[in-house]
């Protein structure tokens, strides 16, 4: 089996590149701030237990939200939320409230909640460099009289999650600079890219597909999700 460079070392088809560098990755804390400096104290003190009032606002202009959480074997995922700007509704200084929206019905992020009942969130506003985190216990809500007030996706959802905040931090803007997130004379040209189709058909692993099925099939399930 043909071995494989990966910055300065060898390692085999046979495994991943992972299973190469986790033989002397870091293995704990101080072995980390041996190449870390410790945090400013601003760093520290800008972490809080609940919402102020420019937080509250910043969610209120969020039309964008990643939900991190992981199962009970600690199997971790990442899933977007979207919705107008305020779609999460802010239901005191402690709690956050997501409506959850028509989906793949995959379902991960609410069974990895019900199995753990935690959760982390980072709120992202179009044009804007700030983003929030924040973090803590979590919960799936089919409670009528909340569901009946999360209606910005444009009718009650089948669900809430439900976050009790334990930690909220406002990041630097260092990683959308980096990024160029906001600049579209940063962003890559379309035919630079994998289009949507061609990544599910690659990942679906069915011959008798095309990337014209696929395509209908994306047309069909998202045209009326914005009228």
């Amino acid at each position: 089996m043909a071995p494989v460079r990966v910055r300065g070392m060898t390692t085999s088809l046979a495994g991943s590149a992972f299973d190469s560098l986790r033989h002397d990755a870091v293995r704990d804390e101080e072995e980390l701030r041996e190449v870390y400096e410790f945090p400013k104290d601003a760093a520290r003190r800008k972490q809080m237990t609940e919402l102020t009032d420019q937080t509250r606002r910043l969610i209120g202009c969020s039309s964008l939200v990643l939900v991190a959480s992981a199962d009970a074997e600690g199997n971790c995922d990442v899933s977007p939320r979207g919705g107008p700007a305020g779609f999460v509704s802010v239901l005191d200084a402690r709690t956050v409230a997501i409506p959850d929206a028509t989906g793949n019905k995959r379902l991960d992020t609410l069974q990895n909640v019900i199995a753990t009942g935690r959760a982390g969130l980072l709120f992202l506003v179009p044009g804007r460099t700030t983003t929030l985190r924040v973090n803590g216990r979590a919960c799936v809500s089919t409670r009528p009289e909340l569901l009946s007030q999360l209606t910005a996706v444009g009718k009650p959802p089948a669900s809430a999650l439900v976050i009790g905040i334990d930690e909220v931090y406002p990041h630097c803007p260092k990683s959308l600079l980096r990024g160029g997130a906001w600049k579209p004379e940063q962003w890559l040209p379309a035919d630079a890219q994998p289009t949507s189709a061609e990544v599910t058909l690659a990942q679906l692993r069915m011959p008798e597909l095309t990337i014209a099925d696929i395509e209908q099939a994306e047309f069909e399930s998202l045209k009326y999700r914005y009228e």
